[in-house]
This record gives structure tokens, C-alpha cells and sequence, in this order.
């Protein structure tokens, strides 16, 4: 009798780290996400979150680790185009156009995809059918948030990235929110949620993101700390230097030498 091994995750984080002008936003995280599945990250604010989603919609590349999806590479060039018609993107900037009607708004995409006849249930199921034919710049904070939410439903694709899903929804808006997640889980379909403010979600992974690791010095900040009155001052600088020189690659070193050698000039 031979086992059947457990299925692969449809979306696995492995070792993924990220760096920021300098600064290491993301380190070392781990995790694995299958079909139905639902992962929360939180975090205080800067903590990484818009970048850990940013990251798996393939709008910025790791700086180590890798993200497979289907056990491949998302940053392969043939691969990403695959993988980004599996994304549903909802951020904090709602892309709606003042000038359409709600409908127009979620209609639009939905061409856009090859879909038709989703975009008004879609928009009922959100409370806002009655405001079909409205123009978009009628609509409030909320309301806007809505339409955000019917357009994920009405284009239907399985892996959602929310980031900050909630913001701006009432209470009924948010049972409304916890309540599509649910449905599209029920699907097999795959939700990640950024978010400070509590949703509903049954038997999500919970990631909580450290706070931002301090940023790394640079030659640039050294040379700052070291100015007084405008007079660079030698010891200093080469005291600064020597301190953070072992975490320093060969090239950066190259560069110190060069730099003390002008500051000769300087002191």
C-alpha cells in the first residue's frame, strides 16, 4: 500500500528577506499557504506589511529567499506572467473613476478579464446595487471601499492580497468583508490580509511582523555623524570607521580607503 504524500502549498515563502534603502524590513520568513487558506499579517506601523504583500504581487523582488507559487519562482519572467492572472490586488488606493457610474466601475474590469454578468450581483451583494448608475464621485469613504470589494468578487480570481481591507468600512461593511472571504475560501480560493484592525478570519495563519530592524550605516551617515560645524573631524571618523569596518563587504572597504585617504585633505 503506498502513501499519498500531502499536497504541495500552492504558495511558499522560503527564507524571504527584504532591504529598504539600507534598512532590513523583512528577515528571514517562512511560511506556506494552501488552497483555501488565509494568512494575516500584522505589525505595527512600518513594520512591513504593504512590503510583504507589495512582494507577492511581484511589484518588488526579495533581497534573499524566494517566493514559489505552484513550486516555481515567482521573480522567473515566465512564471510571473502566469502567476499575476492569479492575483486579486486590493490596496489602499481604490483606483475608481470619479467620472463612471459604480457600475462602469466594476464593469470595466470585468471586460478587462473576459468576464460578463458578475458585476451586478457583485454590487448588491455589497449593499450598493441601488447605487448602480450613480457616478462614483457621489460615493463615500465606505462606500468606495464597497466597490473595491465587488470588483474583487465580480473578476473571481483565486489568490486575494488585501492590504488594510477594513479601513474605512462600517461594522455591517466589515461582516460583509469577513463574510466573501469566508465564501471564497469555501472555493479553495487563497486570502493574505494586511491589516492593524481585527477581521474575522476562521483558522487564519497569524503572522505578526517585528518591528523595522534598525537601518544599516551607511558611508553617507558616517560622514554626517563626523561633521561638526562643518570641520570634519579625522579621529572621529576613523574611530566611526573602524568600529562597523567587519560588517563591511571588500568593496565597501575599497571605498573607506579612498575616503580616508581625501579626509587626510579634510582634518
Amino acid at each position: 500500500m503506498s502513501l499519498r504524500k500531502p499536497p504541495l502549498p500552492r504558495m511558499l515563502l522560503r527564507n524571504v528577506s527584504c532591504m529598504r534603502n539600507a534598512q532590513q524590513i523583512l528577515r528571514h520568513v517562512n511560511v506556506s499557504v494552501h488552497d483555501g487558506g488565509a494568512l494575516v499579517l500584522t505589525g505595527t506601523n512600518g513594520s512591513g506589511k504593504s512590503t510583504f504583500l507589495r512582494m507577492l504581487a511581484g511589484f518588488s523582488k526579495p533581497s534573499a529567499g524566494e517566493i514559489l507559487w505552484n513550486g516555481h519562482d515567482i521573480t522567473d519572467s515566465g512564471i510571473f506572467h502566469q502567476y499575476k492572472l492569479q492575483l486579486n490586488w486590493l490596496s489602499l488606493k481604490d483606483a475608481v473613476k470619479d467620472k463612471f457610474t459604480v457600475l462602469d466601475n466594476v464593469q470595466w474590469f470585468e471586460v478587462l478579464e473576459g468576464k460578463q454578468g458578475r458585476a451586478l450581483p457583485a454590487l448588491e451583494l455589497m449593499g450598493l446595487g441601488r447605487l448602480a448608475n450613480d457616478k462614483a464621485r457621489l460615493l463615500s469613504m465606505g462606500q468606495r471601499k464597497r466597490l473595491q470589494l465587488a470588483r474583487l468578487i465580480a473578476i473571481d480570481r483565486p489568490i486575494w492580497l488585501l492590504d488594510e481591507p477594513s479601513v474605512a468600512l462600517d461594522d455591517d461593511g466589515v461582516k460583509l468583508l469577513e463574510h466573501i472571504i469566508a465564501e471564497h475560501r469555501k472555493k479553495g480560493g487563497i486570502v493574505i490580509v494586511a491589516t492593524h484592525l481585527p477581521i474575522e478570519i476562521e483558522d487564519a495563519m497569524i503572522l505578526r511582523l517585528p518591528p523595522r530592524f534598525p537601518r544599516r550605516m551607511t558611508l553617507v551617515d558616517m560622514l554626517d555623524r563626523v561633521y561638526v560645524d562643518g570641520i570634519l573631524c579625522l579621529s572621529q571618523f576613523v574611530a566611526l570607521i573602524w568600529k562597523c569596518y567587519v560588517t563591511f563587504t571588500e568593496e565597501q572597504q575599497l571605498h573607506i580607503a579612498v575616503v580616508l585617504q581625501i579626509s587626510l585633505y579634510i582634518d
